[in-house]
């Protein structure tokens, strides 16, 4: 064990700068994936737009989310592209933060936010494809630190905005009164809370009366100001990475810094960028041509368990706030918006944990664990679902075991495929679906079956994503031996791919079994 702490000790030294500058960029998407929740209201008060009208902004913010997502591939050709795309997006994030207290009009908050999202996209596509590439088979480790970083982004955010928030109504109308005044501060809170999972519980806020004319008071100008400058780092970290990478124009001549070094975590075609836009080719016929069914079934079933596990993140994030002040619990709203709290907070403490649990234990048994998991603690809340004290418990308990998913899951799935498909882009994108759309969906269900559905369709979505993985460990297990043939295959052997990795070191198929048969050997 002493060898591989060593052996992973060296590539982490290898590889500190490009790796520390990843972790920043999620830092910067979870600073922004996080602060619209607690703001929502003071930007009402800034737009002067009613709540139905400012939700608009979540469902901006999400929907250019995915699109950035889906289009994020295109920036992974070569590291010059790359890190030119996560530049331009965290400075992107920085000018957005500064701008949104100049947006006077809902249109233009909107606009925005669809801006902030799709750079927020391309950053969650480049970070996990460019951390992927330069550790492969050891990607799993520091790909749990990585969301490690968005979690502690979007516990930075409200704390942040959190001391210049409107504790009263922010537009004082003509008739307010002292008694309205009096409340109002206790009916913010709760609508804050209902609204921090995106807008999805606005049918059961919408009763409360805001004012749209008047005189506008609020201090959330300086949070988002304060946002901005603690983000700028994270440029300049990306701008700084490309300057000791010899990628910025007046140093295009020199040699890179990496091609001086022959230490890599699997070959040193990983790191070179001409091999950049050959091993992650999504869209190359060449590369998909021969390809057996259970390539593409990986890919697929990868997918659809990141969309029911991040829909039902987003999901429960959304609507356990509503469940708890609603009958049987009728939990009191200030005790209730902490459960938002405990579950990211759970979330980032369970992705931090994962980071030594991801070196000592294959991405399988992680996954086994956390699945499992998943569907006991669903089941416990659903028999307990009258016990405040449980719901809590269950909270904590269920933000522990679901925060490894996605980055096992895709360390997982680029391992079985080699690191030859785009799994990488279908994972991340589906993942934004899937958060997007189950919220949606559950969302849709509660306002017409009640709130106990929110548990009953979080538990039937946890048995669709084990099952769901028990297949993609039977599809896998055939892929084996599929992959084993088409590494055999005589045209195969001319893929500049192979001879540049394995000249000189083994057959082609034993390199491969080589990376596959970390998914069997017990820990080290």
């Amino acid at each position: 064990m002493k060898l591989l702490d060593e052996r992973i000790w060296s590539l982490f030294k290898h590889h500190w700068h490009q790796t520390l500058t990843y972790w920043s960029v999620f830092f910067s998407f979870g600073l922004c994936i996080a602060f619209l929740g607690p703001t929502i209201l003071d930007l009402r008060c800034q737009t002067q737009s009613t709540l139905q009208q400012i939700t608009w902004v979540f469902f901006s913010q999400q929907f250019f989310l995915l699109v950035g997502s889906s289009l994020g591939g295109l920036f992974k050709k070569t590291l010059l592209s790359s890190l030119s795309a996560l530049f331009s997006c965290t400075l992107i994030i920085s000018l957005v933060f500064a701008i949104i207290p100049l947006c006077h009009h809902v249109v233009l908050l909107s606009i925005a936010m669809a801006i902030a999202g799709k750079a927020m996209g391309v950053i969650d596509t480049i970070a996990n494809l460019q951390l992927v590439k330069l550790y492969q088979k050891d990607s799993a480790i520091f790909l749990q630190a990585l969301h490690f970083f968005i979690g502690l982004g979007a516990l930075v955010s409200p704390l942040v905005a959190d001391p210049f928030l409107a504790e009263d109504s922010c537009v004082l109308g003509a008739n307010l009164t002292a008694n309205s005044s009096s409340s109002s501060s206790a009916d913010l809170q709760h609508l804050r809370s209902s609204l921090a999972g995106h807008g999805a519980a606005l049918h059961n806020v919408s009763q409360y009366p805001l004012h749209t004319e008047g005189t506008v008071i609020t201090r959330v100008s300086y949070a988002f100001w304060i946002m901005a400058l603690i983000n700028l780092p994270v440029p300049a970290a990306v701008l700084t990475l490309m300057y000791y990478e010899r990628l910025l124009p007046c140093f295009s001549n020199s040699p890179h810094l990496l091609d001086k070094d022959s230490l890599s975590s699997t070959s040193t075609a990983g790191d070179s960028g001409q091999d950049h836009g050959s091993m992650f080719g999504c869209c190359n016929p060449a590369k998909l041509r021969g390809r057996p069914p259970t390539f593409f079934l990986l890919h697929a079933l990868g997918g659809a368990i990141l969309f029911i596990t991040d829909g039902i993140i987003g999901s429960y994030a959304g609507f356990v706030y509503t469940y708890a002040v609603s009958p049987p619990l009728l939990m009191g709203h200030k005790t209730a918006g902490y459960l938002d709290s405990i579950f990211w907070a759970s979330i980032t403490a369970g992705r931090l944990a994962f980071i030594y649990l991801s070196y000592r234990y294959t991405a399988p048994r992680l996954l086994t664990f956390s699945l499992a998991g998943v569907i006991l603690v669903q089941c416990m809340l659903l028999i307990f679902y009258t016990s405040c004290v449980f719901l809590f418990i269950g909270t904590c308990v269920l933000g522990l075991c679901i925060s490894s998913v996605f980055p096992s899951m895709l360390a997982l799935t680029e391992d079985l495929l080699d690191y030859k498909g785009c799994a990488t882009t279908v994972l991340v994108t589906s993942a934004s679906t899937g958060e997007m759309i189950l919220q949606l969906l559950v969302g849709s269900v509660i306002h017409s079956q009640g709130s106990y559905a929110f548990l009953l369709c979080c538990t039937i979505a946890s048995f669709i994503g084990f099952s769901l993985f028990l297949l993609l460990l039977y599809v896998q297990h055939i892929h084996r031996n599929c992959h084993t043939g088409f590494l055999q295959r005589p045209e195969d052997t001319h893929d500049p791919s192979f001879s540049a990795e394995d000249d000189g070191k083994g057959a082609p198929e034993e390199k491969s079994q080589g990376k596959l048969s970390f998914l069997h050997l017990p820990p080290a």
